[in-house]
Order: C-alpha cells, then structure tokens, then sequence
C-alpha cells in the first residue's frame, strides 16, 4: 500500500512528539538493529530512529536500507532523523484516506 501526501502528513504530525526508539551506533546497521528496527514496526508502527552518521549521504543510505529491510516506508528524514511507518497486523494508527 503506498502512502499518499494526506497520510504522510498525518503520520509526520503523529511523530513529533514521539522520542526516538532506535539508535544506530557506531557498529552501523548490524543484523541486531534491524532486529529491534523489526520489533520496533511490530509493535509501534511509527518509530523514529537517530542514526549517528555525520556523512550526509551514508545517513541518506542508512535510511534506504532500513526501509527495504524492514518493509517499512521513511515518512520523514531530518537531520539524523529518520521517521519510518509499517501496518501492523492489527493496526494501532488509523489513517485518513
């Protein structure tokens, strides 16, 4: 299901407040992390995850990655920020159509 511009919308206001749930140290994106990233989506459906990456492109990368790895699609990118949304089995968030 692809997210429109209403939904994306909605879930970067539904994000704001939230703190960060993952952290992707210095080791990078290990089997690990995307193991929690995985649990994270299962559970919260909406996590954001501070990647510590000065590069501007590896975060870009990074980011990239943990999308397709996850299943999850990047509804926000700021700064080492990044904001990923994935339907859980029984939806917690409710979108707008």
């Amino acid at each position: 299901m692809k997210i429109t511009a209403k939904q994306r919308l909605y879930l970067r206001k539904m994000a704001h407040p939230r703190k960060v749930t993952v952290i992707l140290g210095q080791h990078g994106l290990t089997q690990n992390v995307l193991h929690e990233i995985d649990l994270a989506l299962a559970h919260h459906e909406l996590i954001k995850v501070r990647i510590n990456v000065s590069e501007r492109e590896q975060r870009r990368e990074l980011i990239a990655q943990i999308a397709t790895d996850s299943g999850g699609e990047v509804i926000q990118q700021i700064g080492h920020l990044g904001v990923f949304y994935r339907r859980a089995e029984k939806p917690t968030i409710v979108l707008p159509p």
